[in-house]
Order: C-alpha cells, then sequence, then structure tokens
C-alpha cells in the first residue's frame, strides 16, 4: 500500500515530485484496476495538469494523490451517487471537502464505486486480497483502492458501517470521526443525523495526517510521544455474535495492547444502547425516506408497470425508503431521544476508559459479490456519533483481513487516533517473527 505519510516527507525533502508520485498511483492502477474495479471515473489527464503547479510542494497535502468517494458532488467530474437516476450528471460546485481536498494541495484523480445512494445494493468492486469477495460496503470502491496500493488517501462516508467495515474487509486503516467534524455540505445526504465523512489510508498515522489537513484540526499523531491507553474490551454485544475467528482477533489485539502495557479491562454496555442500537434503523430509514423522497417519486415514474418493468432504483434503496415510510414521526421522535439517552451513557461508560475495542465487522469479508455485509458492529456508534478507527493488521486462516474497531469519546478524536496507533502497533510487534 501507498503510504500518505511517506509520500509527503519525501515531496518535502525534494526526494519525490507530485507528478511521480501520480505516475505511481497511475501504473498500480492500470496493473489492476480492471479485475479490482475501484474506480467509477478516472481522470488522470486533469490530474496531471494539477500536477504540474509549483504551488502543490508548499501546501499541507504536498500534492497526495486523492480518490473521492461518488457520493462528493465534484464540478469537473460526473457524480452519479452509485444511482442510475444520475448517469452522467454533473454538479454546479464541489463539495466542501473537496473544495478543500483541492485548496490544501491534494491531486484528485477520480471517484470511486459505492452502492447506490450508500446503502446496500452492490457495486462492480471486488477485494484486492481475493476477488471473489466483496470489498463491504457503502464505501467499497474508496478502501479496494487504498488497499490496491492505487491511492494513499481516499473517502468515505458512514451511515451504518460504511467506512469501518470495508476498512476490516480490505485491510486498510478506516476512520469515522466524530459526527460532523469533517464538511458534508455537498455529500448526498441519506440520514442527516447519521450520515458521516470519513477516510481511508494505509495506517492509522496516514489518515490522522489527511483528516488534520482536511478538517484543520491538530489531529497527527506521527509526531507524538506514544501515549498508553485505558481500554475496554467489548467481548459480549446486545447484537449477534462475531465469527469465532473475530472473536480470536479480538483476543489477539486485546493481548497485544496489554503486553504494550495498556491497561485491558473487559467492559458491558448499559441495557439503553441496546435500545439505542433499534433506534439506529428507527432513524435511518425514516429520514431515507424524506431524503430520497424526489429520487423515490422519479423512480416510480420510470418504473412503468407490468412484468417487463426496469425498477431503475435497486430493491435495498426501495426497501429502505418504504421501510421508512411507514416509521411514524412518534417512532421516529422516540428513537431520537433514545439515541441522547444512549449518549449520555455513553458518556458516563467512557469515564473509565480512552477507547473501546470491539471487531470492525463480524468476521472476514463474505465470498461473493451480492451483499456488502453486515454493519452490526457499526452502527450503535454512528450513532452516538464517537469516533471509530478500524484497525488492520490480523487475517483469518485463509489470509482475508480481521478488523479491530477502536472507538473513542464523541470529540477526543486525536485521543481515539492515539489510542488506535498504539494497538496497530501492538499488533505489528505481535506478529512480527521473535
Amino acid at each position: 500500500m501507498l503510504s500518505a505519510l511517506d509520500f509527503a516527507r519525501r515531496v518535502e525533502s525534494g526526494e519525490l515530485t507530485p507528478a511521480r508520485m501520480l505516475e505511481i498511483c497511475a501504473e498500480a492502477i492500470a496493473k489492476r484496476e480492471a479485475e479490482v474495479g475501484a474506480f467509477v471515473t478516472l481522470d488522470l489527464d486533469g490530474a496531471r495538469k494539477v500536477a504540474q503547479s509549483e504551488t502543490l510542494t508548499s501546501k499541507p497535502l504536498r500534492g497526495i494523490p486523492v480518490a473521492l468517494k461518488d457520493i462528493f458532488d465534484t464540478s469537473d467530474m460526473p457524480t452519479e451517487y452509485g444511482s442510475k437516476l444520475y448517469a452522467n450528471y454533473k454538479p454546479k460546485a464541489d463539495a466542501s471537502l473537496v473544495a478543500l481536498t483541492r485548496r490544501f494541495g491534494g491531486i484528485i484523480l477520480g471517484k470511486t464505486v459505492t452502492t447506490e445512494f450508500a446503502h446496500s445494493d452492490p457495486g462492480k468492486t471486488r477485494n484486492p486480497h481475493n476477488l471473489a469477495y466483496t470489498p463491504g460496503g457503502s464505501s467499497s470502491g474508496s478502501a479496494a483502492a487504498v488497499a490496491a496500493g492505487f491511492i494513499p488517501i481516499a473517502t468515505g462516508s458512514q451511515t451504518g458501517g460504511s467506512v469501518i467495515r470495508p476498512a476490516s474487509y480490505c485491510g486498510v486503516a478506516g476512520y469515522k470521526p466524530s459526527y460532523r467534524m469533517l464538511p458534508t455540505i455537498g455529500m448526498k445526504c441519506v440520514s442527516w443525523h447519521l450520515d458521516t465523512a470519513g477516510l481511508f489510508g494505509a495506517s492509522v498515522a496516514d489518515v490522522a495526517f489527511a483528516a488534520a489537513v482536511m478538517g484543520e484540526r491538530d489531529l497527527r499523531i506521527d509526531q507524538r510521544t506514544p501515549v498508553t491507553p485505558r481500554i475496554g474490551v467489548l467481548r459480549h454485544q446486545p447484537w449477534p455474535a462475531a465469527s469465532d475467528e473475530m472473536a480470536a482477533a479480538l483476543d489477539a489485539a486485546a493481548r497485544a495492547a496489554s503486553s504494550a502495557m495498556a491497561r485491558v479491562k473487559d467492559v458491558l454496555l448499559p441495557p439503553v444502547l441496546a435500545a439505542a442500537f433499534r433506534a439506529h434503523g428507527t432513524i435511518h430509514s425514516y429520514e431515507a425516506a424524506r431524503s430520497l423522497a424526489a429520487e423515490y417519486d422519479r423512480a416510480n415514474e420510470l418504473k412503468g408497470t407490468g412484468k417487463n418493468a426496469i425498477d431503475p432504483i435497486g430493491k435495498g434503496t426501495r426497501e429502505l425508503i418504504e421501510q421508512g415510510m411507514k416509521v411514524t414521526a412518534e417512532a421516529y421522535d422516540d428513537a431520537r431521544r433514545t439515541s441522547h439517552q444512549a449518549r449520555k451513557a455513553i458518556n458516563d461508560l467512557m469515564t473509565d476508559f480512552d477507547v473501546i475495542l470491539s471487531p470492525s465487522a463480524p468476521g472476514a469479508p463474505p465470498k461473493g459479490l451480492t451483499s456488502t455485509g453486515n454493519s452490526t458492529f457499526n452502527r450503535l456508534w454512528t450513532l452516538m456519533g464517537t469516533p471509530c478507527v478500524n484497525v488492520p493488521g490480523l487475517t483469518d486462516n485463509n489470509g482475508l483481513p480481521l478488523g479491530i474497531q477502536v472507538i473513542g469519546r464523541f470529540g477526543a478524536d486525536r485521543a481515539t487516533l492515539e489510542a488506535a496507533s498504539f494497538v496497530e502497533s501492538a499488533i505489528a510487534r505481535r506478529s512480527q517473527p521473535a
């Protein structure tokens, strides 16, 4: 994989130019993109023109190539949101995160595959570790592009588990910041209380570097003295259990952190969080039915009737919207109240811990491309708005990635990234031969 930090340092030292960085990415894309299918749009010629700018090397991102999940509006490339309804659609302006990426010296070379409206209907992307397996979703192309070594940084989004789960399945670092820490203006809205912009990179330090620049916050961890965190391990959760191999991976990560002198202790969730887990689905579907009202009505106009009718929106999207249309305003308001109560319970729980460890996904990526997997282990934390990081480095018996989710306090993103980097290093040391 390509390291954003390594690229930035080499540009700063004069060892590498933005133009050469871009060609390294282009060469990798030429070798494997046909089989991985991470991109829906590539504009290498346009990126090459930008790479010639003499001012790039003085900007914070140093001309690092960046890929964008295709739910972020771009004025110079189509933005299709994974939907037939938006084929060849070209917005008038960039999304805020896109504009900031350009301002701070990132070179945007393309748009990555997303499931339709960042929900569940899969796209063409395959897992670079094994092409027969899903890369996860909805940020399928972004996670796969980083894992395949096409790009050092890619944007994503999470409404359920769309950053952390594909990061786990593809064996890369994924960062879902605290709610609204990265701007979402110009990012296709599905659920206004849940949608969160995120990032993918080769390591935790890489996503921290990119987030520090794009979010204009003190988040870099590569130049800091490591802090030994207090870690709670969430082995028993009020939802279906992880696979045996994922449970073993969580145990291995906890033991590695303990061996590195972290204080590690099991933690149990208070009962209100089980109710909050259920509330996520209520909020998600209710808001999706309103956010996508125009798309739903347009799809019904185009669909027609009879046995030969073709629905221009996917089955998963239609089911989500129609489920949300059945949710009453009273049920939605109750779910919102439950989420507020759960946030208070999380704050109380986190007084004893800096972060919580849990599986990033139920297990390794599922075989086949008809599903992007299960977001069970992510939904609650998206609803809570807490920062989450997928830590890569562990695998199952077939060599497929198993990710560990590091969950922090709301607003404590740097501490969460530092703890995730600590766990990442502990896992790496554990994996090294004696």
